[in-house]
């Protein structure tokens, strides 16, 4: 079987290919190939056009199967959404956004809410496609708010398109012929482009599951292998020694430690290429980092200014193809396509690479039968960010807390939030209070709070 030398497809005539017998996903299962997923692609489309419901939520964690049913929704011109996290209570909460569920067998299906399950090996009659119209299509993908409730992000799949041709002309030389192994995924923004939408258009297959633990990134690397991970994972590279080569390395999430860049090179003779974004944003610049100083470099087709709080404004047809779009990004310009970082002036916060919304986070533990109030603060802990969280209790959690002791209390709190957060946004600190710590204006004293965790 070709594992690529396919010419690079667009989106929206991706399905009018003939690529005969060259591999789409790989896995323990076996190789899918190129007729197998065409096959799988036809059922869905049909089944989906037959169903009324136009509002569809995917989730998925073998990749393979998001793709057919990304693609599938997108022929059958539903509106896709893609939420962040599959925790039960996260999605039933999503629930009222969407009227059918299509997952794998590994999401736990909605009480009140539509399921069909996604499987492969399908031979139906195919299903004759005709070539997608990228504005039209909506994709709405879900991530922390600063509000504290999950933020929409709307997408055409005209500005996915933009974006994958930006990344095929940046380094689309660079990795003709690799699979792509990933540890980041699809369904946020990263990982839906990285590792499913642009291989898929490259004719790279790629990996059904995702990499989890340090020693399976260098048990799957070779001179052939493009890896997309984050810099939580690389950073955690650093028992392992034996070198081995991969083809390319990226890394989006948060700036990587020149430190695990350079461990990165050892192990791998690649340097990781570190991509700057967000969901709202997508990709805007990159960079390989040869010193600790090295600058952010703009995409191409990506404009760029500040504002009056030196934050980035940026304007391009797959950020937003209206207009400026205002991040909270404070950045230095040290040339006309260049930048450093200064850090963020909102509440969102990256814990190992992972959005989090602090606003988000409090509300969780306000809603809590045990707390009164709260407020939550990221705190570094020997080498990590953690959050902590200062509580007035309610009559019933004094009570809860005096039967159980603090550890045990500590985690019940945990166990509850974890109905609802992901485990890297559940706080790891907590201190009880008998009240928020103000100043005059009413605002938190952020350095009183700190106190009570050192």
């Amino acid at each position: 079987m070709t594992y690529s030398g396919t010419a690079f497809s667009s989106l929206s005539h991706l399905l009018l290919e003939k690529r005969e017998d060259t591999v789409v996903a790989f896995g323990s299962e076996g190789d899918i190939t190129w007729a197998q997923f065409v096959a799988d692609v036809s059922h869905y489309t049909q089944l989906l056009h037959q169903t009324p419901q136009q509002n569809v939520a995917l989730c998925a964690r073998d990749s393979y199967l998001f793709t057919v049913g990304l693609l599938a929704l997108f022929h059958a011109g539903k509106t896709i959404i893609l939420p962040g996290n599959y925790q039960p209570e996260a999605l039933e909460e999503l629930s009222s956004q969407f009227d059918l569920l299509l997952c794998d067998d590994a999401i736990t299906p909605l009480r009140n809410t539509e399921t069909q399950l996604i499987t492969t090996g399908h031979n139906s009659s195919p299903f004759v496609f005709a070539a997608l119209s990228p504005e039209s299509i909506r994709l709405i993908l879900f991530t922390s708010g600063s509000s504290g409730t999950p933020k929409a992000i709307h997408k055409t799949l005209d500005q996915l398109s933009v974006e994958v041709e930006i990344l095929q002309s940046l380094w689309g030389e660079q990795i003709p012929h690799s699979r792509i192994e990933s540890t980041v995924s699809h369904q946020h923004i990263y990982g839906l482009l990285f590792r499913v939408l642009w291989p898929l258009c490259a004719g790279n297959p790629f990996a059904r599951h995702s990499l989890e633990f340090p020693e399976q990134i260098t048990h799957h690397a070779n001179q052939d292998t493009v890896l997309v991970s984050s810099p939580a994972l690389l950073k955690r590279l650093t028992e392992e020694h034996k070198p081995t080569k991969l083809r390319c390395i990226f890394s989006s999430g948060g700036p990587l430690p020149f430190a695990a860049a350079n461990h990165a090179e050892e192990l791998f003779s690649y340097r990781p290429i570190e991509v700057f974004g967000s969901t709202e944003t997508g990709g805007i610049a990159y960079r390989q980092q040869m010193t600790e100083q090295t600058p952010w470099s703009l995409f191409p087709k990506v404009e760029a200014e500040l504002n009056h709080e030196n934050c980035l404004r940026l304007r391009s047809a797959h950020i937003d193809p209206t207009g400026w779009y205002q991040t909270a990004d404070e950045c230095e310009f040290v040339s006309k396509n260049q930048f450093v970082l200064k850090g963020r002036t909102d509440r969102i916060i990256k814990v190992e690479e992972k959005r989090v919304s602090l606003v988000e986070v409090e509300k969780r533990v306000d809603q809590l039968d045990y707390v009164q109030e709260c407020a939550v603060i990221p705190m570094q802990q020997a080498e990590r960010l953690i959050l902590a969280t200062a509580i007035v209790l309610t009559e019933s959690g004094k009570t809860k807390l005096a039967e159980l002791g603090k550890g045990k209390f500590w985690l019940l709190l945990r166990n509850e939030l974890r109905r609802w957060l992901e485990p890297i946004a559940v706080p790891r600190s907590f201190r009880v209070v008998k009240e928020i710590p103000l100043n005059s204006q009413g605002k938190r004293q952020v350095a009183e709070l700190e106190k009570l965790f050192q």
